[in-house]
């Protein structure tokens, strides 16, 4: 493997471990009823408790996706261990399926109204077609083609993080309100996601 190759592995583990835990305390040590969030809203929520239960699947599921991806991905931790990166996948594959109800679910009251809706309906099926899709692959064992599907979908999990970059500089940066920020970003992170998981394929980082 090169040099730049594990130095971008160590890069993506740090940045897991980092946004995993950023993502954890945020939402169940610092906000647990999500007050911060849901000031945000353009509308109150008809059923408030149903919609924080379904949000703390989604983060916990997302979580684990986030958890187990790197260990799928990065070429010399999937090389150590077979058994290991089968079972890591099978945790990482089942938590973006049982994530798609949930996910579903929370976008249809995102900040930003139909437009970021519709984003997060995309962002959401995405990430599971490509985790499916790659999963099939190692089914028919096409590794190539599942690694490359992987990637994809692991790309996919980092949305979130993307969101928060893209807020940060839309909102607080060029001064756009918080409803456009929001609803510009959910569509941009699973566009620039995508780009930057085929830029990583094209140059082989992880396969």
């Amino acid at each position: 493997m090169k040099k730049s190759n594990k130095i971008i592995g160590v890069l993506i583990l740090i940045i897991s471990l980092m946004w995993v835990l950023h993502t954890f305390s945020k939402n169940f040590i610092v906000d647990p009823a999500f007050q911060g969030f849901l000031s945000k809203k353009d509308e109150l929520l008809i059923n408030e408790s149903l919609w924080a239960m379904m949000i703390r699947i989604h983060i916990i599921l997302a979580i684990i996706a986030l958890m187990t991806g790197p260990f799928g991905v990065i070429k010399r931790i999937r090389m150590k261990s077979l058994k290991f990166h089968r079972w890591n996948g099978r945790i990482y594959v089942l938590s973006i399926v049982l994530n798609y109800i949930p996910g579903m679910y929370v976008s249809f009251f995102a900040t930003g109204g139909w437009l970021s809706t519709i984003g997060f309906i995309i962002l959401n099926t995405l990430w599971i077609a490509t985790t499916i899709i790659g999963y099939f692959y190692i089914k028919r064992k096409k590794i190539i083609s599942h690694s490359q599907w992987m990637v994809r979908s692991f790309f996919l999990s980092f949305a979130n993080m993307t969101i928060y970059i893209i807020v940060a500089i839309a909102h607080y940066a060029m001064s756009l309100t918080y409803g456009t920020s929001y609803t510009i970003a959910v569509w941009l992170c699973w566009i620039l996601n995508l780009l930057l998981a085929e830029l990583f394929i094209r140059k082989k980082v992880f396969i």
